[in-house]
């Protein structure tokens, strides 16, 4: 029986796929175009398609005045990006089987994927009745015995109780209502049913309006969803992947079970050629549908184009972020054969907690404030913006609270003075800030840095790699090396050139190809060639997700004490150490002078900020700083960024005219940093070689 595309779509269960579908009324359009963005929109009637996926694609919206179906305004179309948070209203048609709702709702692994729903009577099981209008959490769909069920969980007296139902299952199952805020993606990819449409309101429109939103100013009403599919396919007679569109305007019908479904055209993609077994390696294929970049070996795979797919493996990987003050920034996957070299650039800490962290037994960390904290506590130390520490180690100490002593975790440190160190601690719950100060202007290998360090780490291109034609992370201000990562790879080469390789991604790549029946023989190739894979927003948070899952969460910090009402008394007393070693001279730190060009590894945090800025923009004007008693030199470009008079604006950095500066001076205390040069203390054990 003949039916339009979209009945089709909406009534079609993804595990039956491929599907073979007949036109029965097809579809011309007027003109020499075939395709129009790239979809299909000229379908003969008589053509076979066999559909192998469908998603969706775009979302068509009505503006809905009292939540009902029928009264709705002008259609309008939302891109699945739509910036906004809105919360969902519960389908009030109900379903008629567990099986049903099986078909029509997504039900996954993660939170998205359990719906929840209620049935108008009581479902009496073996061990447990489910009572009339309670919530029931439908949370997988597994075959026990040859069966398919469903895990369910209802949730009494704080105790859950888990159960399974039977597909078989009848009844009238209603939506339960979700107080849950979604965006529309998460929308679209889970709470959309099959054949049905969903209403939401929105909440939240994340960004101010403008003249591009399609919804009208201050609009907080209802929206009726109308998803619109693409469908992807192969015609009989073609050698390529069409995307046709659910709305267009033809009657298909199912005769899958008249035609061999061999005798299509078999695209497979690159998660597919994955799952192979090593045995089948290597194989023989053509691009059907390839990829879209300028990059090498990008450029290489067009439709048509026969390759070696010589292996499958796992590489690794290291993930890095732009060091930039907004959020815009771009993500990589750089191969540890990356030829290029790297300096260290300082990092932030935003506690005290963070210090620990990141302390190392190589080096001393030293550290400059960016933010004060008074503390509450005359046993533990106050901090000044301005104020330099060498970081020493986790301990404990006692504090007088509430009369009596107790036992907290600090951090020691040693506060560098102008002719002496002073022994000072921290608590661990201290929210500050602090930036590192770089004494080493060693230039590193990537492999290196992976095996001297530990992540996060930042740093910057000092030496591109000449291998690349265009090495994008030469072009960076700072790069934060996140951490070490596995991820599947395919190595393949052309079928005319088989010694030439190259690695390509298995999960990131949006490529098809269908294997050919001719002998590939091995070759012993050169050196496998990579390339520095810039990644989405998206795909950077998917690759957190998954390299993580199986890893604890670190400890937290430790919990800010409730402040005292009594000022409490001195029981740690202070110690002086004077007369510091003298040390050589590279590793001083001079806050009097203004940074030089040799001296940029000496900069703190914001430099990135600035150095950004100064790519983007000609900047001819410079800044007057007054001469203060609090903070000189590189301390000056930190007020740029921290000072409490002076708000970030995004993509914007200022200079600040003496009148702030005047008044951030007397905000702070005076005699926190003095006009004289600051000697690093060398550890015992660990000593310092200057280049």
């Amino acid at each position: 029986m003949a039916s339009t595309l979209t009945k089709f779509i909406h009534s079609l269960d993804p595990r039956t796929l491929p599907r073979i579908l007949q036109i029965q009324s097809g579809i011309y359009f007027q003109g020499s175009i075939y395709e129009m963005f790239g979809n299909e929109c000229c379908l003969p009637t008589g053509e076979l398609i066999k559909v192998t996926a469908f998603k969706i694609n775009k979302i068509i919206a009505s503006i809905c005045e009292s939540n009902e179906d029928s009264q709705c305004s002008t259609r309008m179309e939302l891109p699945l990006n739509f910036p906004g948070l809105c919360k969902i209203v519960a389908d009030k048609t109900p379903y008629l089987s567990v099986e049903e709702i099986t078909r029509k709702v997504s039900i996954g692994p993660t939170r998205l994927g359990h719906p929840c729903f209620y049935s108008n009577e009581d479902i009496k099981l073996a061990n447990l009745t489910i009572r009339q209008g309670e919530q029931v959490m439908f949370n997988s769909v597994e075959e026990v015995s040859g069966t398919l069920t469903v895990n369910c969980g209802v949730v009494r007296d704080n105790q859950s109780h888990s159960f399974t139902l039977p597909l078989s299952q009848e009844g009238e199952f209603y939506e339960c209502e979700d107080d849950h805020i979604y965006t529309l993606k998460e929308i679209v990819e889970w709470k959309i049913p099959k054949s049905r449409n969903r209403i939401v309101k929105f909440t939240n429109m994340l960004h101010t309006w403008d003249s591009s939103n399609p919804l009208p100013k201050n609009f907080d009403g209802c929206l009726i969803l109308t998803p619109i599919y693409e469908v992807q396919g192969v015609m009989k007679f073609r050698r390529d992947i069409v995307h046709i569109l659910s709305d267009l305007d033809i009657e298909v019908k199912d005769v899958t079970d008249r035609y061999d479904i061999n005798c299509f055209l078999q695209p497979l993609s690159m998660e597919d050629v994955f799952e192979r077994t090593s045995k089948e390696f290597p194989m023989v294929a053509e691009v059907i549908e390839g990829p879209t970049g300028r990059q090498q070996p990008y450029n290489l795979l067009y439709p048509g184009k026969e390759i070696v797919i010589h292996k499958k493996y796992q590489a690794t990987r290291i993930l890095a972020s732009e060091i930039r003050s907004d959020s815009h920034k771009r993500h990589f996957l750089i191969p540890t054969s990356y030829k290029g070299k790297f300096k260290r650039r300082p990092r932030e800490f935003p506690t005290a907690y963070d210090l620990e962290l990141a302390r190392s037994d190589k080096e001393q960390l030293h550290v400059v404030a960016t933010k004060a904290f008074d503390s509450p506590h005359s046993e533990l130390f106050s901090v000044s913006v301005g104020d330099q520490f060498l970081v020493q180690q986790c301990q404990t100490g006692e504090i007088i609270y509430q009369g009596k002593k107790k036992v907290i975790d600090v951090l020691a440190c040693e506060q560098i003075l102008s002719e002496a160190y002073k022994e000072v601690l921290l608590p661990m719950y201290m929210e500050g800030g602090f930036v590192e100060v770089i004494h080493d202007k060693r230039q590193y290998q990537l492999s290196e840095l992976c095996k001297e360090f530990r992540f996060p780490f930042n740093v910057k291109v000092s030496v591109r790699d000449l291998s690349i034609e265009e090495d994008v992370l030469a072009a960076m201000p700072g790069l934060q090396l996140e951490e070490e990562i596995t991820d599947s790879y395919l190595l393949i080469s052309s079928a005319g050139d088989p010694v030439d390789s190259w690695e390509i991604p298995v999960y990131r790549l949006n490529m098809s190809v269908q294997l050919l029946s001719k002998p590939a023989e091995e070759t012993i190739s050169s050196p496998t060639r990579t390339i520095v894979e810039e990644i989405s927003e998206e795909q950077y948070y998917m690759v957190r997700r998954f390299e993580n899952q199986a890893l604890h969460p670190p400890p937290r910090p430790p919990k800010k004490p409730t402040t005292l009402g009594s000022k409490p008394l001195l029981t740690v007393p202070e110690k002086i150490v004077s007369d510091p070693p003298k040390i050589a001279k590279n590793f001083y730190v001079d806050t009097t002078k203004r940074l030089c060009s040799d001296q940029a590894e000496l900069q703190v945090s914001c430099q990135n900020d600035l150095v950004h800025r100064e790519n983007e923009d000609d900047v001819t004007g410079t800044a007057t700083l007054v001469d203060t008693n609090v903070i000189k030199g590189p301390i000056n470009t930190m007020l740029l960024k921290y000072g409490p008079e002076k708000e970030l604006k995004k993509h914007t950095y200022e200079y600040v005219d003496e009148n702030v500066i005047e008044n951030i001076r007397k905000t702070f205390q005076h005699s926190a940093v003095h006009n004289k040069t600051y000697p690093l203390k060398k550890k015992k054990e660990n000593t310092f070689k200057p280049e």
